[in-house]
């Protein structure tokens, strides 16, 4: 695989984090729209710990949590449903490209010099959004409120009576049964109460006065009084602030499709180009649909002039383009914290510092010890969970039975207070402060009472989690049981008929192969995940695979060209074309100049159509004048079709139009 930016442990830590709900009053909300963010959004680029957070486990163990990243959103937030995930992700990746003269990475491998990316941030920003929208389930906790802010305004008549409202109002939702989302962790929901103060119109004394009742109502370690908006109109209006939410907003834009309105847009236009010429290239138009990735004969292409695009759920959803692209000519962005200082941000950054020392870590160490205590006093329970022999946690293998023999009881739920569920909410909260040796141990008493059950859903994701808390384990104490991984993968995809989970599951495990140097098990994986609903996901995956094979230490030279290839029709297929092309030429290095004529005439083929679709004519010129000059092994009606290609680009007016305006032209 490609080089990531975060180490293996940064992207395990940052997929799993304290899940935290917002309640406002419109008053707050009014506060910080000011600043165009919402309460959550205005948090979120301060949502990382700069220094260590401690609690002490059942056997008074101190845990030591570093680099803790909380997820602070609003309690109405949602996942998207699948249609418009598909959407996002397609939006996600488009967006991201290699930057424009970047340094080129030249890999040696054999007889070649490869210039190939490094790094794949389009993965990554897919990957991430992906995990960020996995929606809460029944048979796991980790992405389950922990707790609630309920944030009140230091102007209202009686902030302590809209503090009420607020924690009335969370009680309802979390306990009456009316709603399905969100989902709660533990039914002690921790509520801690913000007064959120505007110092540009506020009275500071009576917001003092007010939260020193506040700390007599909710104690010190449940409340806090937040300034911000310190900046004025009159106080550096020519200074240049920071702007911080930017990259963390686009970061999350899966929640935040408005985000991406403007990439839609020219996406649209991009796989519609030329439509007007419609009826110049009969050799396209009379085509029928791509098939195959070396298919020759007759071959089309959605984004080529004069095909009719077929529609997939990969595909970018046209209509909304449409209907925002009279408004594209004004996108300038909009400013983002005008009314703070460099003093808020610390405000900010100190807030979410104090919630989670003083609030949240203590509030899940209690709940880590009440769990413990309940379940070593259940009479059910004949074990306690801390004397983990090797007897109990030695790492016991899943049992000798398939898991196509084995019942399919992927619909069972547990009762809430169930210990088998009770032992996994412990094993999640044991995760979630990085005390992954209990948490191994919890996910592993687990997973044997799951599968006992034959509860393969709840099976599946203690092995998951059992997998990755092994491999998170400092010392490395016991190896990483990739085959733990394997059976979550193959029970969530086949009796849970649940791909989102297994795609989760193949995200995790492939980056912790790879960081073992096992690229050639990491291609495995990814490979095995491809499928024909998602053609996104297929060809993510498969050009990961290629990496794999370019970085082991024989380099797979013919496998890494091959799965580019792959990985470019899949792209291409899912309305990616820009990707499409880079991986088509990058596959091109291997097979050019070594007999291969076919092969590389496909190639060239499709260069030379992705690049005249993009825009690119003299790319596509170049492309094709390759397929025409050399001796080829087509058939006559085939060297007559790429013929009628090669006329139709120099004849286009696009190409007329660079050669005119190019410097080199006479």
């Amino acid at each position: 695989m490609a080089q990531c930016v975060q180490s293996v442990q940064e992207f395990i830590q940052d997929s799993f984090v304290p899940m935290v709900a917002v309640l406002c009053s419109e008053d707050a909300e009014r506060v910080t729209r000011k600043n165009n963010l919402s309460f959550p959004e205005l948090l979120r680029p301060f949502c990382r710990l700069t220094s260590e957070g401690h609690l002490r486990d059942p056997n008074n163990q101190v845990v030591v949590v570093k680099g803790l990243r909380i997820s602070v959103t609003g309690i109405n937030t949602r996942p998207p449903q699948s249609p418009e995930l598909h959407r996002l992700l397609s939006q996600a990746v488009s967006v991201c490209q290699p930057p424009e003269g970047s340094p080129a990475n030249v890999i040696a491998a054999g007889d070649y010099d490869l210039n190939i990316s490094a790094t794949t941030p389009w993965f990554e920003t897919y990957r991430e959004n992906f995990l960020q929208s996995m929606p809460a389930s029944e048979h796991e906790f980790l992405n389950h409120y922990l707790a609630c802010m309920l944030v009140v305004s230091s102007r209202e008549a009686v902030p302590t009576e809209q503090f009420l409202k607020l924690s009335q109002e969370q009680h309802r939702i979390q306990h009456s049964g009316e709603y399905t989302h969100p989902k709660w962790f533990i039914p002690n929901t921790l509520k801690y109460y913000v007064l959120l103060h505007d110092i540009s119109e506020g009275d500071e004394q009576r917001a003092d006065s007010v939260y020193e009742d506040m700390k007599q109502r909710y104690g010190t370690q449940g409340c806090y009084l937040l300034k911000i908006n310190s900046r004025s109109g009159s106080t550096g209006a020519d200074e240049q602030m920071p702007d911080p939410w930017s990259q963390y907003l686009h970061k999350t834009s899966i929640h935040n499709p408005e985000l991406y309105e403007e990439s839609a847009v020219s996406n649209a236009v991009e796989n519609n180009i030329g439509a007007e010429e419609d009826g110049l290239n009969p050799s396209i138009r009379d085509g029928v649909s791509e098939t195959h990735p070396l298919q020759l004969d007759h071959p089309t292409d959605a984004g080529y002039p004069g095909n009719n695009a077929s529609q997939s759920v990969n595909n970018v959803d046209e209509t909304r383009p449409q209907k925002q692209a009279s408004g594209t000519s004004h996108t300038s962005p909009t400013p983002r914290g005008t009314c703070l200082t460099l003093n808020d941000h610390d405000h900010m950054r100190q807030f979410i510092q104090e919630f989670t020392f003083r609030g949240l870590l203590p509030h899940i160490e209690k709940n880590i010890r009440q769990l413990n205590d309940q379940l070593v006093s259940r009479k059910g329970l004949s074990r306690s969970l801390f004397s983990a022999t090797k007897k109990l946690f030695g790492g016991g293998k899943v049992p000798e039975k398939s898991i196509a023999e084995l019942k399919n009881t992927a619909g069972l739920l547990y009762p809430s207070e169930a210990p088998e569920l009770q032992i996994r909410k412990m094993a999640d909260l044991c995760f979630l402060v990085q005390h992954y040796e209990l948490a191994y141990n919890c996910y592993h008493t687990a997973k044997k009472d799951f599968l006992s059950d034959q509860a393969m859903l709840y099976a599946a994701g203690a092995l998951e989690m059992a997998a990755v808390a092994a491999f998170l384990q400092s010392g490395a104490p016991r190896p990483y049981p990739a085959h733990y991984m394997d059976t979550a993968i193959q029970t969530y995809r086949d009796v849970c008929k649940n791909m989102l989970l297994a795609e989760r599951c193949c995200l995790l495990s492939a980056e912790i192969l790879k960081s073992q140097v096992k690229f050639s098990d990491a291609a495995t994986l990814l490979i095995k995940m491809t499928s024909e609903d998602s053609d996104l996901r297929s060809a993510l995956l498969l050009e990961q695979a290629a990496h794999c094979f370019i970085n082991m230490r024989s380099p797979m030279v013919r496998k890494f060209a091959f799965h580019m290839i792959l990985a470019g029709h899949r792209f291409s297929k899912a309305e990616q074309k820009r990707h499409a092309l880079r991986c088509y030429s990058q596959a091109l290095q291997v097979y050019k100049g070594k007999g291969w004529t076919l092969a590389e005439d496909h190639i060239n083929f499709t260069i030379g159509r992705q690049s005249f679709t993009l825009r690119q004519p003299e790319n596509a010129v170049a492309a094709f004048r390759h397929i025409l000059i050399n001796d080829s092994k087509q058939s006559a009606v085939q060297q007559a079709a790429f013929l009628r290609e090669y006329l139709y680009v120099i004849i286009s007016p696009l190409y007329f139009q660079n050669s005119v305006n190019s410097p080199s032209s006479s």
